[in-house]
């Protein structure tokens, strides 16, 4: 029971309790969880290891893909193992600092897949907007300094969680309802005045989903302006065809947290397990998803899979 211990401020474990109420599913569950996960992890190595190896894929739109690849797989790292463990093997417990760092990790991975997407629409814009100036515009110094960006506003946004977290006094037990340490979750076993994490996670969710968001469909306000405009009916569905694979991303993104966030205010009196099982499909979807579209909507990715199928026969 000693690791149970509360010291001065925080205990030294956490139990996370998986799913509340489907405990008994948990082995169940477990199936198509571990599935995404497996696609997840194939799916964007597959995208990250084709990108770099092929020097004609070395463009904005594939780098910045890359990117996206690159956050899902540790987006989707930070928490999968540790619910399949808790799933598995009942391995509930996570060290007070292990559940800072995921809860971390998490949060600012999704933010900075968020920016990702931001940026996706931005080389959409220009690739159709300013198509005469898209390799002078979006240069490769410029990606870099957009990658720094996101990774930067995102560290920048979370690095103050940890350390409010971690200065509270823990009276309401170590058990966390829920597969991984979400913020909030968290909180909720904080005594004392919790007003201004409250404040602050809701502040911040805000801002990163309404301000993307609302930069993502101004660009694509200007993209469909300008296809409308093309003269033929062509070369509208070839132009708007290169940003259907973005589009899809962009639903399988802000979807889940669109229906999450609307069902936390419809439906409060809801079984916790729906709003957990929502939660970890936002954190799921995405990442297995977003390999599947581009491999099958964007043709010189779809020819490189298939070129290597080719080889080894």
């Amino acid at each position: 029971m000693s690791a149970y211990n509360i010291t001065s401020t925080h205990p030294a474990v956490f139990l996370l309790m998986g799913i509340p109420g489907l405990e008994h599913l948990h082995m169940w569950i477990s199936i198509p969880f571990c599935s995404a996960y497996t696609l997840a992890l194939l799916g964007n190595c597959t995208l990250i290891f084709i990108i770099r190896a092929d020097a004609a894929l070395h463009e904005p739109m594939y780098l910045f893909l890359a990117m996206l690849a690159a956050i899902d797989l540790v987006l989707s790292s930070t928490t999968l193992p540790k619910m399949l463990a808790i799933f598995w093997f009942r391995d509930r417990e996570i060290s007070f600092y292990a559940c800072l760092v995921q809860m971390f990790f998490l949060h600012s991975f999704a933010i900075m897949e968020s920016a990702m997407l931001l940026a996706m629409a931005f080389d959409r814009y220009v690739a159709i907007c300013k198509p005469l100036h898209y390799t002078t515009i979006l240069t490769k110094p410029l990606i870099a300094k957009i990658g720094m960006a996101a990774v930067t506003r995102a560290v920048t946004l979370m690095t103050p969680l940890p350390f409010l977290l971690r200065s509270f006094h823990y009276c309401r037990g170590p058990m966390i309802a829920h597969c991984y340490c979400e913020h909030m979750a968290v909180v909720r076993l904080a005594c004392g005045d919790t007003r201004f994490n409250n404040i602050y996670g809701i502040a911040v969710a805000m801002f990163i989903v309404v301000l993307d968001l609302l930069f993502v469909i101004l660009s694509y306000i200007f993209i469909l302006r300008a296809v409308l405009q093309l003269a033929s009916q062509e070369a509208r569905y070839k132009a708007f065809g290169t940003c259907v694979s973005h589009i899809g991303a962009i639903l399988s993104f802000y979807t889940p947290v669109v229906i999450s966030s609307v069902m936390h205010r419809v439906a409060r009196r809801a079984a916790p397990h729906i709003h957990i099982l929502l939660a970890n499909f936002y954190l799921l979807f995405p990442p297995m998803i977003n390999p599947i579209i581009y491999g099958v909507k964007t043709k010189q990715i779809r020819d490189h899979i298939l070129s290597l199928f080719r080889r080894k026969d």
